[in-house]
C-alpha cells in the first residue's frame, strides 16, 4: 500500500519478548538490589525502544525555505544523527531513532528521474524544485527499477558540492565533515601543546605507520606485513641507530626527492630523479634514468623528458636504488628521512620501501579539507609566494619540485605544526562515530566500507572494515556478509553509471583523461543494466536485518557535458599560459563568455541527484 505524501514509514517489526530474571528477586544485599533495579530499568528502556517503530518523515515546511536542494553533507549529518548522537536535521525527522539497529548507505549513480517515471524538476516560479517527489507505484508505471518504487515512497532532490564551474567529490562531502566546537577546542589545545614541545626538528613531521597505510605507501617488511615487494623492489634496511632519533646529536639527515616518469611497454618507468639535502639546499643526486623497456610515450608535457634526454642515459633503476640506499642508510648514523609531495608516488617509481617519510601533501591542508590533497604548485604559490611548474608544454622540473618541498618543510618547522592548516577543521565520519556516547559508549559503533577499487587508501581508511571489490556482484556479496556485524555500512554500485558512460577510466599518466565520446547505450544494454541493479538492490534488501535504515542516494546526474566543457576550458587556458595567442588558435578551441555560461548551466544540471530513505 502506498504511504502518505509526507511520510516514509517502516514496516511493523515483531514485538520483542522481554524476560525477567527470577534469581534477582528477593536479593538480600542492598547493593545488589540497587544494581538489580538499574538493570531492570535499562531492560525496560531497551524493551520500550524495541517496541517503537522507527520511520522517516520529510519536513517540507523547512525544505521550502532552503535556497538549494538537500546537500550531500545534509545526508551525512542525518546518518550521524541516527548512529552517532549528532543533532537532528531540520529537513527530516527520524521518529524513534534509537530503535534503528544499523544504517546501510548506498551510493548508486545513474538512477535518473525518468527511470522512475518521475516528472522533470519544475521550472515555474511558483513550484519548488526541492520538495520530495512521490514515486509512482510499480503497478502505476513501467519503471525498469521497480525495487525503488516498491520500497520508497518519495525521491528527495539533492545537490552535489561544488562551485559555479566545478562539481566536487560526492564521496568527499559524505565522508568528511567539520568537527564540533568541543572537538575543535581539544584539537587547538593539543596543537598548541605539540608546538610548544616540537622544537625545530623536521623528523617530528614523519608519517606514522597508520598514515602511510592509509595513503597507500609501500611499507618496509619490518614495519608491518602489509606490502609484498614485487621483483625489482628494495627496502631501506632497519638501522640500529633509529632508536636515537630523539637525541639532537643523532638527528637524521633529511632529503627531498622528486621523480619523473615516462611510459614504456610495461607501463610507467622512472626517467629522472633529483635529490636535495634539506640543511644545505644542495642537489646531491640528479640522474636521467634509462628505462628497461622501450619508451612508448615520454609524457613530455608533464615529465619534461624528451627522446634526446634519454638517448645518452646509462643509469638504470638498480643503479639509482643502490645509490639512494647509501644516502638513506648511512653507516654509523640513523636512517635518513625522505620528504616529497605525494611521496608514495615517488617511492613507487623508485620501487623503494622507506620507513621515514614526510609528505607535504599531508603536512599542509587543502582549503576544502581532507581527503582532498593540495597540489604542489598551489602550495608553493600560497605559502612560498612563488610559482613553479610554469613551463607549459615543457613539463615539470624535478629539481624545482624537490626544492619546493624543502622550502615548504622549512616553513612548517619554523612556524609550527599549525602552519599551512586552515581554520575549519574536518574529520572523517568514522572518527565522529568512534566518539559516539550512545549505543554502548565510545568505540561501540562498528563501521564498514564495501566499494570498488581500494577504499582503504581513500574514504574507507578509518573504517573498522574496508573491503575492495572489482564488480558490483562482488560488492553485493560482501555487503550481505558485512552488514550484520556493523552498525554502519557503506556500499556503492557503479554498473548502471558505467553503462551510461559516466565512469571515466583512471588515467595511466599524470594527465587528466580526456572525456569519452558521448555514446549512448542501446536500449537493450540500458535495460540489462537497470534489471541487474534492481536485482542487486532487491537481494541486498531481503538480506538486511530488521530495524535497518536504508539510505540510497545517486550523488549527481550526467557529468559528461560538464567534463567536456571543463576540458576545453583547461586546454584553452593552458595554451594561453604557455604563450600562445588566441589568434593563433582555431576558433573552435577558443573559450568565450557564452561557453562560460553554458558551463555553469551544465554544472548546475550535473549536481542534481536523488535521495531515498526507508527502514527495513
Amino acid at each position: 500500500m502506498k504511504r502518505s505524501s509526507q511520510e516514509l514509514l517502516a514496516s511493523q517489526p515483531k514485538k520483542p519478548k522481554v524476560s525477567s530474571d527470577p534469581q534477582t528477586d528477593g536479593e538480600p544485599n542492598e547493593w545488589s538490589r540497587v544494581e538489580k533495579r538499574k538493570a531492570k530499568k535499562a531492560r525496560k528502556i531497551d524493551a520500550k525502544h524495541e517496541a517503537l517503530v522507527p520511520r522517516f518523515l520529510y519536513v517540507n515546511g523547512e525544505i521550502v525555505k532552503r535556497r538549494d536542494a538537500i546537500h550531500i553533507d545534509d545526508v551525512r549529518d542525518l546518518v550521524l544523527h541516527i548512529i552517532a548522537d549528532a543533532p537532528p536535521p531540520n529537513w527530516a525527522k527520524v521518529e524513534n531513532a534509537r530503535s534503528i539497529q544499523r544504517v546501510v548507505v548506498l551510493l548508486v549513480p545513474g538512477i535518473l528521474p525518468s527511470f522512475l517515471c518521475l516528472p522533470p524538476l519544475p521550472t515555474s516560479a511558483t513550484a519548488n524544485p526541492n520538495i520530495p517527489l512521490t514515486i509512482p507505484l510499480p503497478s502505476e508505471s513501467h519503471t525498469p527499477i521497480p525495487f525503488i518504487a516498491s520500497t520508497f515512497s518519495h525521491a528527495c532532490p539533492t545537490r552535489a558540492p561544488g562551485d559555479q564551474t566545478r562539481m566536487y567529490s560526492v564521496l568527499g562531502a559524505f565522508f568528511q565533515g567539520p568537527v564540533s566546537s568541543e572537538e575543535k577546542r581539544k584539537r587547538i589545545e593539543a596543537r598548541l601543546a605539540s608546538e610548544r614541545a616540537a622544537g625545530k626538528d623536521p623528523s617530528l613531521y614523519v608519517l606514522t605507520l597508520q598514515e602511510m597505510i592509509e595513503n597507500d605507501y609501500p611499507i618496509p617488511s619490518y614495519m608491518a606485513d602489509v606490502f609484498e615487494k614485487p621483483p625489482g623492489w628494495v627496502e631501506t634496511p632497519r638501522s640500529e641507530h633509529d632508536s636515537i632519533l630523539s637525541i639532537p646529536a643523532k638527528r637524521p639527515r633529511v632529503y627531498a626527492v622528486d621523480c619523473e616518469m615516462c611510459m614504456t611497454e610495461d607501463g610507467k618507468e622512472l626517467a629522472r630523479v633529483c635529490v636535495i639535502e634539506y640543511e644545505s639546499d644542495i642537489v646531491v643526486y640528479d640522474k636521467l634514468v634509462k628505462p628497461s623497456k622501450p619508451v612508448t610515450d615520454y609524457l613530455t608535457r608533464w615529465s619534461g623528458i624528451t627522446e634526446a634526454h634519454l638517448a645518452t642515459a646509462t643509469t638504470t633503476l638498480s643503479d639509482v636504488q643502490a645509490h639512494l640506499l647509501t644516502i638513506l642508510s648511512p653507516p654509523g648514523g640513523p636512517t635518513s628521512v625522505l620528504v616529497g609531495h605525494s611521496l608514495e608516488s615517488d617511492l613507487k617509481a623508485l620501487r623503494l620501501c622507506h620507513p621515514l617519510c614526510i609528505d607535504t601533501a599531508l603536512a599542509y591542508h587543502h582549503p576544502r579539507g581532507r581527503p582532498l590533497k593540495p597540489g604542489l604548485a598551489w602550495l608553493t604559490k600560497k605559502w612560498c609566494h612563488r610559482e613553479i611548474q610554469t613551463r607549459g608544454e615543457g613539463g615539470h622540473d624535478p629539481e624545482e619540485d624537490a626544492r619546493a618541498c624543502v622550502d615548504l618543510l622549512r616553513l612548517k618547522v619554523q612556524n609550527g605544526a599549525g602552519f599551512g592548516e586552515f581554520k575549519t577543521d574536518y574529520e572523517s565520519i568514522f572518527d565522529r562515530m568512534s566518539r559516539a556516547s550512545g549505543r554502548g559508549g565510545p568505540g561501540s559503533v562498528k563501521s564498514a566500507v564495501v566499494d570498488l577499487g581500494n577504499p582503504t587508501a581513500m574514504h574507507g581508511a578509518r573504517a573498522n572494515t574496508s573491503l575492495g571489490c572489482t564488480t558490483d556482484e562482488e560488492v553485493l556479496e560482501r555487503l550481505i556478509q558485512t552488514v550484520p556485524a556493523h552498525e554502519f555500512t557503506f556500499g556503492r554500485f557503479m554498473g548502471l553509471a558505467d553503462v551510461l558512460g559516466w565512469v571515466t577510466p583512471k588515467s595511466t599518466t599524470d594527465a587528466p583523461a580526456p572525456p569519452k565520446p558521448f555514446v549512448e547505450p542501446t536500449p537493450e544494454a540500458l535495460l540489462a543494466a537497470q534489471t541487474k541493479l534492481n536485482s542487486h538492490l532487491t537481494t541486498l534488501y531481503a538480506s538486511l536485518p530488521p530495524r535497518t535504515a536504508v539510505v540510497v542516494f545517486t550523488g549527481h546526474s550526467d557529468p559528461r557535458h560538464m567534463s567536456a566543457l571543463n576540458a576545453r576550458k583547461s586546454a584553452f587556458e593552458g595554451a594561453i599560459r604557455s604563450g600562445k595567442k588566441a589568434e593563433e588558435m582555431d576558433r573552435s578551441e577558443w573559450w568565450t563568455a557564452a561557453d562560460g555560461r553554458e558551463l555553469e548551466e551544465e554544472v548546475a544540471r550535473a549536481k542534481r541527484g536523488l535521495l531515498f530513505l526507508g527502514i527495513k
